[in-house]
């Protein structure tokens, strides 16, 4: 902190000649008293750099505000401008980032089944499935975590809507998407059974995907809210993360329109340690809040330097397990463009997350996901034949 002073304040006397014209005269023009006032609106200058630059500087607890991003703000990640329109608020509180990976579960579950067919009709089932798996569950549930870690909020991401005071509590409480949540699995009841080649996904006459959206919702509740509280244990909680963003879109979508099968659930449920490691990678910098408040998170549990190689083993080890069951399966080519996936997400975590999984989280995940979610669909792929 005092070096960046230290530097502010130099940097600051490079620039005061363009901040007065009266401290451009030159020396001989000016007189005593004017040096004198020059060097009192220098050393003043200097000081409101310094502060500035220890704001600059500090670590990112609020960086929501006029010089924020309005993308970022819609995507409801850190670096959001401030909002003042309340359903763009709320929208923020779904944090629509978190969307795409159940949008993806449910084509892997769609391409796994063997039975989509490019109809009308099948295109519309997938796609509000699609809605009510992303947008709506994923919404709900990050409304819902958002709402019980008002506390840890205040101490990690302070910028948040609700502990930033940008949402009243009572407002957050009536966002949509907890309204909507309670008839999601009505939907997903009603999909199961839409049009008429149901007698072609029906061949089971238990209600599936409406049990899979009650389920997704109840973990949802169950994981964020006390007394329970799955996050608190940071292998139940990471794990419950991960087979909600993996296993349970993939089983709606291959429901949808097939039949699934033990194979498919223990299959999908490995790769949800997978899941867990993804999960382990958003901790990182929710360590300070986690551990006040007694959160065991495995960043809190087993420091930095240990949780970091759990996250990326849980990553490639699985990954790895899954690419030897296809070759055992007698299906080469998909082991091979398994492993051939894997291998950026080995380079990606050497070259960003192990060196810093706090400073870069979101460059590993931007870099590295891409090739995971192309993983699961290759796998999904695999399993149709």
């Amino acid at each position: 902190m005092a070096s960046s002073v230290l530097c502010a304040g130099a940097a600051s006397f490079s620039l005061v000649t363009n901040r007065s014209p009266l401290l451009r005269l030159s020396p001989e023009l000016r007189s005593p008293p004017l040096r004198l006032i020059g060097k009192r609106l220098r050393v003043r200058a200097a000081e409101t750099d310094a502060t500035n630059e220890d704001e600059r500087t500090a670590p990112e607890k609020a960086p929501a505000g006029s010089g924020g991003s309005s993308f970022n703000q819609l995507l409801g990640i850190k670096g959001a401008a401030r909002e003042t329109d309340i359903w763009k608020i709320r929208l923020q509180l779904t944090k629509p980032v978190t969307w795409p990976p159940l949008v993806w579960g449910v084509v892997c579950g769609a391409a796994a089944s063997g039975n989509f067919h490019w109809s009308v009709e099948d295109v519309a089932k997938s796609i509000v499935c699609m809605v009510m798996s992303g947008p709506f569950l994923t919404g709900y549930a990050q409304t819902l975590n958002d709402w019980y870690d008002r506390d840890i909020d205040a101490i990690n991401e302070p910028y948040r809507p609700i502990p930033s005071g940008a949402i009243s509590e009572n407002e957050a409480c009536c966002n949509p998407d907890l309204v909507v949540a309670i008839w999601r699995p009505w939907i997903g009841s009603f999909i199961r059974y839409l049009g008429k080649s149901s007698s072609r996904c029906a061949g089971h006459k238990f209600p599936i995907v409406f049990y899979l959206a009650l389920g997704g919702s109840f973990v949802s509740y169950i994981y964020s809210a006390p007394p329970l509280k799955l996050k608190q244990n940071g292998w139940i909680g990471n794990f419950a993360l991960g087979a909600s963003y993996i296993s349970l879109p993939w089983w709606a979508g291959q429901a949808l329109f097939g039949t699934l099968n033990p194979d498919i659930i223990v299959l999908t449920l490995l790769y949800s340690i997978a899941g867990l490691g993804i999960a382990i990678v958003n901790d990182f910098k929710s360590i300070e809040g986690d551990d006040t408040l007694g959160l065991q998170s495995l960043p809190v549990v087993f420091g930095i330097d240990t949780a970091k190689w759990i996250c990326v083993g849980a990553i490639d080890i699985t990954q790895i397990t899954i690419a030897g069951y296809l070759l055992g399966a007698g299906k080469p080519f998909y082991a091979l463009a398994l492993l051939g996936l894997i291998l950026p997400q080995v380079f990606f975590q050497f070259q960003f997350f192990l060196e810093d999984p706090v400073k870069y989280d979101v460059k590993y995940q931007a870099t590295a996901q891409p090739f995971f979610v192309l993983g699961l669909l290759v796998t999904a792929l695999a399993t149709s034949h």
